[in-house]
């Protein structure tokens, strides 16, 4: 309750001294204007389809194991049976440990990538805000609700571009 009332003297302070600036931006379209963004989510999206490509081929050697058990099932000693039987166990624990693998790639790839691009978004907004001197700035693509505030969409657009090729050429 303490806090609240701080939050609330603290917001009526502000607003006392000087108004309080709020502008927004739409994160998602700044993203996807960036060559880099673009970049990083083909090359995710190749490293996924490879991946998936590998999967498709150990379901595939799994399903043929359990075909070719099926025909010879009848004429193998339980002793035999049992050694087929823990080979496609074996192919399944593979299928699995892969699965997991490349979930893991994937996610540490995708932090590598879209870092670097976060870092020069927070960057490229926080120097239009600067020249604006805005208080705020809220991300239009997460708000439920707006009326106000001033659209720096195009602002942080050209300074994000600025900084990405910058970043494209080292």
């Amino acid at each position: 309750m303490k806090k609240l009332i701080a939050l609330c003297l603290l917001l009526t302070a502000t607003v006392v001294h000087g108004q309080m600036k709020f502008a927004h931006v739409n994160s998602q379209r700044l993203l996807d204007s960036l060559p880099s963004y673009k970049k990083a989510e083909n090359d995710l999206k190749k490293f996924q389809d490879d991946g998936m490509a590998e999967l498709g081929v150990l379901e595939k050697q799994i399903n043929d194991a359990y075909v070719k058990l099926d025909g010879i099932k009848n004429d193998l000693t339980p002793t035999m049976l049992k050694i087929e039987q823990e080979k496609i166990m074996g192919l399944e624990q593979r299928y699995q440990q892969t699965q997991n693998l490349l979930q893991q790639q994937l996610q540490t790839l995708a932090n590598e990538y879209n870092q670097p691009i976060l870092d020069r978004l927070q960057k490229a907004v926080e120097i239009v805000a600067d020249r604006k001197k805005v208080n705020y700035v809220l991300d239009t693509s997460k708000l439920l609700y707006s009326k106000g505030g001033i659209d720096i969409t195009a602002e942080v657009k050209a300074e994000l571009l600025r900084l990405d090729a910058e970043a494209m050429k080292k």
